[in-house]
């Protein structure tokens, strides 16, 4: 089937296309390039300009009238920068994204998948959350997560046949197995980046940011999970759309919160213990106060996602690293950083 991709030059966007054109479908991507690459979409359809545009959504569905589902992924999804910058995140998520949704309905995309956030659950006394957990988003950016989130549940009630998956997202690492594709900003702000970049002596030493958390070693404790499995949920949920709203009533009409993680906690220490293992040395290290929006973490409770749409995380932690590594290798020989 085909599939409009939003944001689809992204980091974890251009995975879910080449997981998607791996599966037989043909994704249809829509990318402003302002954070994306170009690189990323080379040799697929691609359309570039702004998620709110009406005339250029219009045009898209003019010429690609089988497109039945839509993936929502463009978005503004630093959390440090959404502190210091919320009329913009707010804008670009919140406002843009509602003009989105809209105007799909209009072009009768009614198939929403939604990339949300683990960042916006409360802190959990045993860090483990399911999609009933409590939340409480605590940053800008998790806030925009949390707000289109509402604004779809509320479409999904208002519209018979408008129906969504939000999938919330734990932390990706990791790059495309096949090296398409992978993190391309030159100052990663996610905690695998910064390793990688002081392995490679760019970064004088690595910051754990927080290490008075009330976790097993003060650091804060997250779900990583290889991009590529993240990829493949989203395969998932296209291909299993109409069975997971069969297979289990939704607690809101026509809408789905699905977690998307491992079912395993690490902490940060134990993430840079992993690194060093995989890496083969020691890297610097400094221990250092939280960052504006931090939370000391979670992890998920995977049996939604099972249930729903039939998918698991497959890949260890370790094969993130890997990835991240033999990609930082071979990334300036893809990524042409004088042009976007």
């Amino acid at each position: 089937m085909k599939v409009l991709v939003t944001g689809g030059a992204g980091y974890i966007g251009s995975t879910i296309c080449s997981a998607l054109e791996d599966a037989g479908h043909t994704p249809v991507i829509l990318d402003s390039l302002v954070n994306g690459r170009i690189e990323f979409v080379k040799n697929k359809i691609f359309y570039k300009g702004d998620i709110a545009d009406e005339k250029l959504l219009r045009e898209i569905f003019n010429e690609h009238p089988e497109i039945s589902h839509a993936i929502h992924c463009a978005a503004l999804i630093v959390v440090s920068e959404s502190v210091e910058k919320p009329y913009e995140y707010y804008r670009e998520n919140v406002s843009k994204s509602n003009e989105l949704f809209n105007n799909l309905k209009s072009c009768g995309c009614n198939n929403i998948v939604f990339s949300s956030s683990a960042s916006i659950y409360d802190a959990s006394p045993n860090f483990m959350v399911t999609e009933e957990s409590p939340l409480k988003p605590s940053s800008p950016y998790a806030k925009t997560k949390y707000i289109m989130e509402l604004v779809l549940q509320d479409y999904c009630s208002s519209f018979s046949n408008f129906r969504a998956i939000a999938l919330r997202y734990f932390n990706p690492i990791g790059a495309d197995p096949k090296m398409r594709s992978g993190v391309y900003v030159k100052d990663p702000s996610h905690v695998l980046g910064k390793l990688v970049d002081t392995a490679i002596g760019k970064n004088k030493e690595f910051h754990i940011t927080g290490t008075d958390w009330p976790t097993r070693d003060g650091s804060g404790i997250r779900d990583y999970i290889h991009v590529w499995d993240l990829a493949q949920a989203h395969v998932k949920a296209i291909e299993n759309f109409d069975s997971a709203f069969l297979t289990k009533p939704p607690k809101t009409k026509n809408y789905h919160v699905i977690n998307l993680g491992t079912g395993k906690g690490v902490t940060v220490k134990e993430l840079l213990k992993e690194f060093e293992n995989v890496y083969g040395k020691e890297i610097p290290k400094k221990e250092a106060p939280s960052r504006p929006g931090d939370v000391a973490g979670a992890y998920a409770n995977e049996n939604t996602a099972l249930d729903l749409i039939s998918w698991k995380a497959e890949l260890h932690i370790n094969s993130g690293i890997e990835d991240s590594l033999k990609w930082n290798n071979i990334r300036e020989n893809i990524i042409n950083y004088n042009s976007k």
